[in-house]
Order: C-alpha cells, then structure tokens, then sequence
C-alpha cells in the first residue's frame, strides 16, 4: 500500500468514525504515549528488562500500527505528502548512507 492511500484511508475512518482530528498538540502527545508503549514491549521483550506478565500478551505490530495512525493523522491535518516526504528522505539516504554502514567495524 502506498503512503498516500494510507493517509487517505485515516482520514476517511476520522471523516466516518471521529468527530475531526485531534488537534496537533493533543495527537503530539498520543504519539508520544503510543511510542512510549512500543519502547515497553520492545525493552521487556528484546532487551534487559523482564516482561511482566501483563506485558506478555501486548501485540508489537498492533503498537506500531498505531503509531502510524497518529503520524498520518499529523501528515494529513499539517496538509504533509507523506509519500512525498518519505521518497524524498530515501533519496537522501540512499546518497549519504551508500557506503557508510558498510564500513562500520561495529556492525560486522
């Protein structure tokens, strides 16, 4: 699925389901709660910390999901391509990062 149909799927669902957008501020601060609950399933799970058994049944790909729910509700009420932008940083990755990992000693 490309960016842009995304974008357009949420803001279908906000159009249908919600009453409008949250404002920047508030889908800010969502963003940041929704990010804050990958970094818990992501340090239990994957890193030092042991998972509580409420933290067990979490679903990472759910987490994600609705992380990128509420940057393309940010893309689409800041009027962001989001595919656009996205092609774009690629590009500018694809440029300066070309060789750059493939030279770093700590990643062999």
């Amino acid at each position: 699925m490309q960016i842009k149909n995304a974008q357009k799927i949420v803001d279908d669902w906000i159009q249908e389901h919600g009453v409008r957008y949250f404002n920047e501020l508030t889908n800010m601060a969502q963003l940041t709660e929704e990010v804050g609950e990958v970094a818990r399933i992501i340090a239990r799970r994957y890193g030092e910390q042991s998972e509580k058994e409420s933290d067990k049944g979490k679903d990472l790909g759910e987490e994600l999901a609705d992380v990128m729910f509420v940057v393309l509700c940010l893309a689409n009420q800041t009027g962001i391509d989001l595919q656009a932008a996205f092609d774009k940083k690629m590009d500018i990755k694809t440029k300066r990062d070309h060789d750059r990992h493939h030279n770093n000693q700590k990643l062999k």
